[in-house]
């Protein structure tokens, strides 16, 4: 047994042994008691994108004087419900002007680079604050204060994702290519912090971290920490002045938004054989579900359980297939992490800090109440879809789509599963080429929707893909339905 005050003192008279999580197994397996004897600390680390994240800015005060009520950097809106001269920049939030390209996340990686940023705001004038708008450039060092403030980073483990529809879809875990071509995951397995020391017993509030480059320090559980479920998180605060560009990033991540990469280490004490073996842990150990990201979130499938060992072997199973996996976070600057922090300790610039109290071991993500009902494609879909056959002559598509008022119509084999779909367009450019036979002109690729998808899912697909309809397939491809703009609209649902 040891405590961690014995261990500081150890930092002090640089007798402290650290190694890196990714040293540990081999050393613990060795000698186990051994190793919880001779070890002091190890390091973890983990750096990837973590959307949950923002600063908190203190500007100063103009003469005259002004009381924000918006503001912008680098036409970036900061959240400026606080006080006259304060503001919370969000990681996500996008610019006004260059949307997903650039936000709030690169802008404070612009503060931790030194460059200058454009500050405008507005305001309603007050006896005391006579100004009502003001535009200048600031820099990190002309704020009084400026803290990172992440509600919730450093996840223990987070499921894998891959998308089985035809179409590619953009995420937070990165472009999902169709038919289930890949898999993207995110975390870094054995070394991350969360998974050396699963039951909190020496990370809690206060507990003194690496972040960003800079120390800080864990500030409570992350929103949405779900230990029950292996997912428990952290929020987390430390210095922005003090943090380096090499271990934050802002990033674009394609189709999706904005997001912060995070770089975050936390130093294990090892107090008994028990911590030891905790910090032990192998890739091999540390499972995550592959879910379908291209099903509904209510009835998303698990398409396997996976070890971390295999996902960053770059190939894994599903189904007899062999199918690419893809990192969100980074082994490399993750590691450089843990040498960071133990060159910290071994330099004696960093010691251990006792939690003032514990994370809860019993929490789990309930969804949001909602009192609105959800409407789904069966709730309102048109279940007597109008189709053609692929042996049906154009005439005849013609014709149908006259009687019925229609503009378009999906094509059906013998077994009414869906092949195609034509439209009066497609009908019009094949009389002008003289194209006469239907498979010649119908569309092949068709976007489609399930019974049990939410209205909000099928509008943003329709959005998306500038269409106005799809047909609804079960579970074989059968067209059981159709669903149209028209049919949300008229009925209600809003968009």
């Amino acid at each position: 047994m040891k405590t961690i005050e014995e261990i500081n003192e150890r930092i002090k008279k640089g007798e402290a042994v650290v190694v890196r999580a990714d040293e540990m197994p081999e050393i613990y397996e060795e000698n186990p008691r051994r190793a919880a004897k001779e070890v002091d600390i190890v390091t973890t680390g983990t750096f990837g994108a973590m959307c949950s994240s923002g600063a908190i800015l203190n500007f100063g005060h103009s003469d005259p004087p002004i009381k924000m009520q918006r503001v912008w950097l680098n036409n970036v809106e900061a959240y400026h419900g606080i006080a006259a001269v304060d503001a919370y920049l969000g990681a996500t939030q996008l610019s006004e002007d260059r949307g997903i390209e650039y936000g709030g996340a690169h802008v404070i990686e612009d503060l931790v680079k030194g460059r200058e940023i454009n500050l405008r705001s507005i305001a309603h004038r007050t006896d005391c604050y006579p100004k009502e708008r003001i535009e200048t450039t600031i820099t990190l060092e002309d704020m009084n204060q400026a803290y990172l403030l992440n509600p919730r980073n450093c996840y223990q483990k987070y499921n894998a994702a891959a998308n089985s529809t035809e179409d590619m879809i953009r995420t937070y875990m990165g472009s999902l290519l169709p038919n289930i071509g890949n898999v993207n995951f995110s975390g870094t397995g054995e070394i991350s912090p969360l998974n050396n020391d699963p039951e909190y017993k020496t990370i809690g509030i206060g507990t003194r971290i690496f972040l960003c480059g800079a120390q800080g320090y864990v500030i409570g559980e992350g929103t949405q920490h779900s230990p029950k479920t292996g997912q428990g998180n952290l929020s987390v605060r430390g210095n922005l002045k003090d943090m380096q560009p090499e271990f934050m990033a802002g990033a674009t991540i394609p189709g999706y938004g904005v997001s912060l990469f995070v770089g975050i280490g936390i130093p294990i004490p090892v107090l008994d054989e028990e911590i030891a073996k905790s910090t032990a842990v192998r890739n091999r150990d540390l499972t995550v579900s592959i879910l379908d990201y291209g099903i509904p979130r209510r009835t998303r499938n698990v398409l396997g359980e996976v070890s971390y060992e295999e996902l960053f072997s770059g190939k894994i199973n599903i189904n007899g297939k062999k199918v690419k996996t893809g990192s969100q976070s980074s082994i490399k600057v993750s590691r450089r992490i843990m040498e960071t922090l133990g060159q910290w300790i071994e330099d004696r610039e960093f010691f251990l800090s006792r939690p003032v109290e514990n994370l809860p071991l019993d929490s789990e993500v309930r969804p949001m109440r909602v009192k609105e009902e959800t409407r789904f494609v069966a709730d309102i879909m048109t279940k007597k879809a109008v189709t053609a056959k692929q042996r049906d002559s154009l005439k005849r598509v013609s014709e149908l789509m006259v009687e019925n008022r229609i503009d378009q119509m999906p094509v059906v084999d013998s077994d009414d599963r869906l092949i195609g779909i034509v439209t009066t367009w497609d009908i019009t450019r094949a009389l002008a080429r003289g194209e006469k036979k239907l498979p010649e002109i119908m569309t092949r690729k068709v976007i489609i929707s399930r019974r049990d998808e939410p209205i909000d899912a099928v509008t943003r697909k329709l959005d998306k893909n500038n269409i106005s309809s799809t047909p609804v397939v079960d579970e074989n491809n059968r067209v059981i339905g159709i669903i149209t703009m028209a049919d949300i609209i008229h009925r209600g649902v809003s968009r």
